[in-house]
């Protein structure tokens, strides 16, 4: 089942946000991310806030999802008040966005852009699974806006599909990706999972190699993480499947890092690829520069001016106080100063551009100059930068520096 979410404030009946989130309200990038909780099966790995029919209870339903998401856009512009945003980029993520209808999709969209306005050339994405789409489907999505469409491939291998509980077949992908650019899209992103237990250095590979075979603009590859309270936890507790291995791991992360960039698809972010800085995700490296987004949905967190919040978890508990006119917020948390550089440090070394280095102790910095760690070039610009190197210790660098 999904994780319980974190404590916080309280947040006002209407939403309101304290005066200091809404100072320079527009002179940062603004996006929204929008949550959809459905899923046809929960995949054994998963903790994210997804529910399958079985899961819903009463209050809350596929076929009326838009109308609420709708509902809190529209709550998001009396929130935010008259200043001018227009929106850089949409993301649709879940859970399994492409169980909604592709029209239903559209009417949040153009509630968005009704309310605040598409920036020209906006970047709007949705994931999608793979057995979620066809090819009419897909071609629906183009029409009523979308510009990006992100695949769930996880891996080329039918026994680690096994493993992961996903329910398409390895085939399914190179299909569903020439639909999508048949449909007109430009940029296709594909997800991929190292780690799974009986994964071999080969196995991941081949995913590599089936997924490039695709011709993407984008790969994103993350590591597996056993996730407590899922039924893959539970599998690793009982013996049944073996813990991912830390050095198994690092070897992993290198053969994408040398295999991806070898046909020509860059690292821009810790498990991020592109084939140019156009094809890059830009709605994600707005999370990671600290731009304001509002996130739409059950679950959701959202940030503006250094404002965090979240919504309730149950897509029934958020349908209802949007029905009552009040903020589907669960709680919310006021960053200071010092935890603003804390995040930002923490994010931006992520990037391949890194972060400044006079935000960091210099003593530390140096270190990890000599350890190899932090570019000696980039530091010689100003810049803390991640070796390779750097990237597979990334946490613990990022403790040390802060």
């Amino acid at each position: 089942m999904p994780s319980t979410l974190p404590d916080g404030d309280p947040v006002p009946a209407d939403g309101a946000l304290p005066g200091s989130a809404l100072e320079g309200l527009g002179a940062r990038p603004f996006a929204f991310y929008v949550h959809v909780p459905f899923c046809v099966t929960r995949c054994g790995y998963c903790d994210f806030n997804t529910y399958t029919a079985t899961e819903l209870g009463p209050g809350a339903s596929r076929d009326s999802y838009a109308d609420t998401a709708v509902a809190e856009v529209r709550m998001a512009r009396r929130v935010l008040g008259d200043a001018d945003l227009p929106v850089q980029t949409v993301f649709v993520g879940g859970g399994t966005p492409t169980l909604l209808a592709p029209d239903d999709l559209g009417r949040v969209l153009a509630a968005i852009d009704a309310e605040f306005g598409l920036a020209p050339g906006a970047e709007i994405t949705t994931e999608a699974n793979p057995e979620s789409v066809d090819e009419a489907y897909i071609a629906k999505l183009r029409e009523v806006g979308f510009t990006r469409v992100s695949y769930g491939m996880q891996s080329a291998r039918e026994h680690v599909l096994a493993v992961l509980e996903r329910t398409h077949t390895p085939g399914r992908v190179p299909q569903v990706v020439e639909w999508t650019r048949k449909a007109g899209f430009e940029h296709v992103n594909l997800d991929l999972i190292y780690g799974t237990p009986g994964e071999t250095d080969d196995d991941w590979r081949a995913s590599l190699e089936a997924a490039l075979a695709c011709e993407p603009d984008h790969v994103s590859a993350y590591a597996l993480i056993v996730e407590e309270g899922t039924r893959l936890a539970a599998q690793v507790r009982r013996g049944e499947l073996a813990a991912p291995d830390d050095d198994a791991m690092a070897d992993r992360y290198l053969i994408a890092d040398e295999l991806l960039s070898a046909h020509g698809l860059n690292w821009y972010e810790i498990s991020n690829w592109a084939s140019s800085p156009g094809a890059a995700c830009r709605h994600n490296l707005l999370y990671w520069t600290g731009a304001d987004w509002w996130g739409v949905g059950p679950g959701a967190h959202s940030h503006v001016g250094g404002t965090r919040w979240w919504n309730v978890k149950h897509p029934a508990a958020y349908a209802a106080r949007l029905v009552e006119g009040t903020t589907p917020a669960y709680a919310r948390e006021v960053l200071d100063a010092a935890d603003r550089r804390i995040e930002r440090i923490m994010l931006e070394l992520r990037l391949a551009n890194g972060c400044p280095a006079d935000l960091l102790d210099d003593a530390a910095v140096r270190r990890a100059v000599a350890d190899g760690l932090i570019d000696p070039a980039a530091h010689d610009r100003g810049r803390a930068v991640l070796t390779r190197r750097g990237r597979l210790l990334a946490d613990a660098v990022t403790r040390d520096l802060t």
